[in-house]
């Protein structure tokens, strides 16, 4: 098989969310294989059922937290790992301010993640009364970005 029929394969694999892939033709055959990164996720959640158990007292605050946020407003979450950026690049206005009216869908923030800009939309309507995280602050899922009244 050619060596540029190979890379386009693994580009093809790089691309999608496939983690394995087989070619066969004729007598020639190629396998491709990846591990997902989800494997590190998995053993990072493990030991998170015992850090509740030691620390019942921590997992309270954070349950009465919750609903005062929702009291003020909706929060808006971080929907993937990666870095917070405000704007499109460092000379440009934010997306948003404080004290800002934003619909469904209007573009909030960008997440950096894996070399790839994602353009986070609200899903709420409503105005930005909190902005909770600072530019190019390093961010995990299900992160409180914004409080949106």
């Amino acid at each position: 098989m050619d060596i540029r029929k190979i890379k386009k394969l693994i580009e093809l694999l790089e691309s999608s969310s496939l983690t394995e892939l087989e070619i066969i033709e004729g007598e020639e055959s190629v396998k491709l294989s990846r591990q997902m990164q989800v494997m590190p996720a998995n053993t990072v959640m493990a030991p998170a059922p015992a850090a509740t158990s030691v620390a019942p007292t921590e997992s309270k605050p954070q349950a009465e937290s919750a609903p005062k946020a929702t009291e003020d407003g909706n929060v808006q979450r971080s929907p993937m790992v990666g870095t917070f950026y405000n704007a499109s690049s460092p000379e440009a206005e934010p997306y948003v301010k404080v004290g800002q009216k934003v619909k469904v869908g209007d573009t909030l923030c960008i997440v950096e993640a894996m070399k790839m800009f994602n353009q986070i939309e609200s899903e709420f309507e409503g105005t930005v009364t909190k902005v909770l995280v600072e530019n190019g602050q390093p961010i995990e899922f299900d992160e409180p970005l914004f409080v949106i009244s």
